[in-house]
């Protein structure tokens, strides 16, 4: 990796060359690549749809088409899913060290166009030049951790100590077959980049969905692989309606396994077809949502707990299974931390995150928007207080887009559905407790 500093989640610190290089790329990937219509990938074939094509447009401003990308029917992931089985013996017979150069490559190609990456990243999906990059890094980073642990493994090829008298016992990787990768809008590239290294590291082939949020982010993930060495049809890249995907991949025997990032209704619904479809138990990987607390005692440092709050619970607007949607704070400290923790999301700018300045961008669209105003009205009538934000932002340029206020809801019963389900928008309740076993009472 470059020399420069690196950014991560929590560091947001970098160089004004950084920052220059970002802007560039800006510029730059608006002719480069948007508003044109884009194929699929089927064994390195172009192939086009005759359902015809979805836009994807930008969450920051709606008049911005990033691509047209192929509404793929069953048919296409079906010869998707053939090509990925074919494929399969020669690269699982492929020498895993070749595998881990290939590897290597993929993360040397994606540390000299971070800054290209990072601007799709933002176009397509509202993140803030910051989070994009961190992306970039998070996958350059597993890409060489998952190599470097292949390598100090042996390629998992190890020999073991006899069984009995007169036996031998080795134990090598076998390869499952054909996966099926799909990815979520938060973390298009990275979270995408994992599941899709991890297969083939370890000789698997792939059939590659990404979200229709961010298809674009899923070519240039999916070109950055094949130009790293990936052979045609090891990887393939399919587009269009989840429900015409699922349907196929459910009930394909060829298929050996699932790797799924997204929310839990789909997640629960994907393991209950697939483990029932299959004609025998075959492996389904499921990373879903979450409901993240912090507990702030009088013990803690309120500064660092109020700015480590704003941070968890507003950054991409809500929008990762890791972000804090609700805060059990001490009584005795509650309205001094409450009064500082407005004061802190006050300064929080919300608008365009292609913006320096800006800490929050977009949510992710129309419908997360709704849910949004959904529950700002239910916190209204259940008796909540909106103590800070609870607005779309709809003025001058932010009309085109998806912006809605950082929000700060207290008042609310603690068993209230807004405590207890996941909303992935900008949204967080606090609550007050007397003691520490309440807290991880209520926390768990």
């Amino acid at each position: 990796m470059s020399k420069e500093r690196k950014i991560t989640y929590v560091s947001m610190l970098t160089s004004e060359d950084t920052h220059a290089e970002y802007e560039k790329a800006v510029r730059e990937v608006e002719t480069k690549y948007f508003g044109k219509h884009y194929s699929m990938y089927i064994a390195g074939r172009e192939v086009f749809s005759e359902y015809g094509e979805f836009e994807d447009r930008s969450p920051i401003d709606t008049s911005i088409i990033v691509g047209y990308f192929q509404k793929g029917s069953r048919e296409h992931v079906r010869e998707a899913i053939d090509k990925a089985y074919e494929s399969f013996p020669i690269w699982a017979n492929h020498d895993w060290r070749e595998r881990v150069k290939i590897m290597q490559n993929a993360s040397k190609l994606i540390d000299e166009r971070k800054y290209e990456i990072a601007a799709i990243i933002t176009y397509e999906v509202g993140k803030n030049r910051m989070e994009a990059l961190a992306e970039c890094y998070e996958a350059i980073d597993a890409l060489r951790y998952y190599a470097k642990v292949m390598q100090e493994n042996n390629g998992y090829e190890k020999e073991l100590g006899p069984g009995g008298p007169g036996e031998k016992c080795r134990m090598i990787c076998k390869p499952y077959g054909v996966w099926v990768v799909i990815s979520p809008f938060n973390f298009p590239f990275m979270l995408a980049n994992g599941m899709i290294q991890g297969a083939l590291l370890t000789g698997n082939t792939v059939v590659f969905k990404p979200t229709s949020e961010a298809p674009l982010t899923g070519l240039i993930l999916y070109k950055l692989f094949i130009d790293a060495g990936v052979p045609a049809g090891v990887l393939n890249y399919v587009t269009g309606p989840g429900d015409v995907f699922e349907d196929e991949i459910i009930t394909n025997k060829k298929v050996a396994g699932i790797a799924f990032t997204g929310s839990r209704d789909v997640g629960m619904r994907l393991y209950r077809r697939f483990t029932s479809s299959q004609p025998y138990p075959k492996p389904i990987i499921l990373e879903m949502g979450s409901k993240n607390p912090v507990i702030v005692t009088s013990k803690a440092d309120l500064d660092k707990a109020v700015q480590g709050v704003i941070r968890a619970a507003f950054g991409y607007s809500g929008q990762k299974c890791s972000a804090t949607s609700r805060v059990y704070v001490q009584k005795d400290i509650a309205e001094k931390f409450i009064k500082r923790l407005i004061e802190e999301a006050k300064k929080i700018k919300v608008g365009d995150p292609r913006n320096r300045d800006v800490f929050m961008g977009p949510v992710i669209n129309r419908r997360a928007l709704e849910s949004y105003m959904n529950y700002i009205e239910v916190a209204r009538k259940d008796g909540g207080s909106i103590i800070h934000g609870g607005q779309v932002l709809r003025d001058g340029e932010l009309a085109r887009g998806f912006y809605v206020e950082p929000t700060i809801i207290t008042g609310l019963d603690r068993n209230h559905e807004l405590f207890r389900k996941e909303l992935f928008v900008p949204i967080l309740l606090v609550d007050m407790f007397n003691n520490l076993e309440e807290a991880l009472r209520e926390a768990n």
